[in-house]
């Protein structure tokens, strides 16, 4: 059974920094992406970014692009979420997702952690 858990979530003002993790485990696919999508309240949830397994290729949203880093640790099966340049726009909950491809559907889901952009 996959599990994803999410930490690092926290208080940070704007153009402050933040690093996300997520440890991955139960898993057997030898292929995956996984990656990052976040969802404020009143709000869809959106991808944020995604890296794949075979070629660590990313993908990122146009509103994080050059401010958010996606990684990935594969000795501990952890992906990070660099966070930079936090705008109160990046408020959310932010979620681990884990799939076949940079899609929500079907996907695998951490339980969530709350990164909130305040002065």
């Amino acid at each position: 059974q996959v599990q994803l858990v999410e930490s690092g979530g926290g208080l940070v003002h704007p153009g402050g920094s933040l690093r996300l993790s997520c440890v991955a485990s139960g898993f057997s696919y030898d292929y995956y992406v996984i990656g990052w999508f976040r969802q404020a309240p009143g709000n869809e949830r959106e991808r944020v970014a995604c890296i794949s397994s075979g070629d660590d290729s990313t993908v990122y949203s146009d509103s994080v692009k050059g401010r958010f880093t996606i990684s990935r640790d594969k000795t501990k099966n952890t992906v990070y979420l660099q966070m930079t340049s936090v705008q109160a726009e990046d408020t959310a909950a932010y979620y681990c997702m884990m799939n076949v491809y940079c899609y929500p559907y079907g996907a695998h889901w951490g339980q969530g952690t709350q990164v909130t952009v305040s002065s």
